[in-house]
């Protein structure tokens, strides 16, 4: 559907920039800051008529959504009168559209020995729009609707123990701003962005009306896009991290102690006493990794796998590889 064919109340929501679950504060809070944007004494004379005109189209559309909640009782109520006389002692059926219409527009406008004007079910629909309160068609404002300028896009930079434990980053940047003689500036500006627990590469933080602005426009949104710094010691995979460790070759067979400072601060600890390290060994950590951001359960975090490398000696004396050979040769 073209934005030429929506009913009036679906362009007063789109005009506002709120859902049409939003709740009373917050289409008040929405029509308070577009109010301050576009009144005319704020623009200047080559833009002001533009501004009018965008003014009165945002004032026509919050105040026609406040009336909607008397337009639902009145709606209801004659849905009530039309439908209560079912029979049978079952449910009565839901009367049609047009009759609803019918009904509250004979409540707003019948007098005592007149009758009920006839008319089509579209020609009754928007007298009962008008009986109940709403506001003239909004056809002259419908090229009005406000447009929000693009995004800004900007790159955090975070390393792996934000990621892993959350933060708060400043980030400093330059936008476009409409300054009072309509025309286009750059400004910089500090936002603090929050850096969720878990969070990955690429996740985005947006920021609402923080990017450019455009003459006759919405400010634009400002999205943050984490990169990831590369780690010295930890490689993530999703939300798993992978550890390799060298064990030289002796430690492998004889035992080995492993000890390495986790993202979190921590530190882990194990002990190889009665396992013989080979080459390919993989040791998995169950929750030692990432927090899983957003998961299902909280608290959830990913494995810390460990790949054992084991490092065999550059060269071996005679007497070496004899001793090897005595020790060995009956480990087979």
């Amino acid at each position: 559907m073209g934005r030429d064919d929506k009913k009036p109340p679906e362009l007063y929501y789109e005009i506002l920039h709120v859902a049409r679950d939003a709740s009373p504060q917050r289409v008040r809070a929405a029509y308070r800051s577009l109010a301050r944007q576009w009144h005319p004494d704020k623009h200047p004379p080559e833009s002001r008529a533009d501004a009018e005109a965008r003014f009165k189209a945002i004032t026509e559309a919050y105040e026609a959504l406040l009336d909607q909640q008397e337009n639902r009782a009145v709606f209801a109520a004659a849905a009530r009168d039309d439908g209560g006389g079912g029979g049978g002692g079952g449910r009565a059926s839901r009367p049609p559209a047009e009759n609803v219409a019918a009904t509250a527009v004979a409540r707003s406008e019948k007098k005592p020995g007149g009758a009920l004007p006839c008319a089509p079910p579209a020609a009754r629909a928007k007298q009962v729009y008008s009986a109940c309160g709403g506001r003239r068609a909004f056809a002259e404002f419908s090229s009005y609707v406000v447009r929000k300028a693009p995004p800004l896009e900007r790159r955090v930079d975070c390393t792996l123990e934000e990621l892993c434990t959350g933060c708060r980053k400043e980030v400093t940047y330059t936008r476009d701003v409409v300054n009072k003689n309509g025309l286009i500036t750059k400004k910089e500006v500090t936002q603090t962005i929050r850096i969720k627990p878990g969070m990955r590469k690429g996740s985005m933080v947006t920021v609402e009306g923080a990017g450019d602005e455009r003459p006759g426009c919405l400010a634009g949104d400002a999205v943050f896009v984490v990169s990831e710094r590369r780690h010295g010691r930890f490689k993530r995979l999703g939300d798993d991290l992978v550890l390799r460790a060298r064990v030289p070759l002796v430690s492998a067979l004889t035992g080995w102690h492993l000890s390495f400072r986790l993202l979190c601060g921590g530190r882990f600890r194990c002990a190889f006493r009665d396992e013989v390290i080979f080459p390919g060994y993989v040791k998995v950590v169950k929750g030692g990794g990432m927090p899983v951001a957003g998961g299902e359960y909280k608290g959830a975090r990913g494995d810390l796998v460990v790949k054992f490398e084991v490092v065999f000696p550059d060269s071996l004396t005679d007497e070496q590889r004899k001793g090897l050979a005595d020790i060995l040769r009956d480990c087979a």
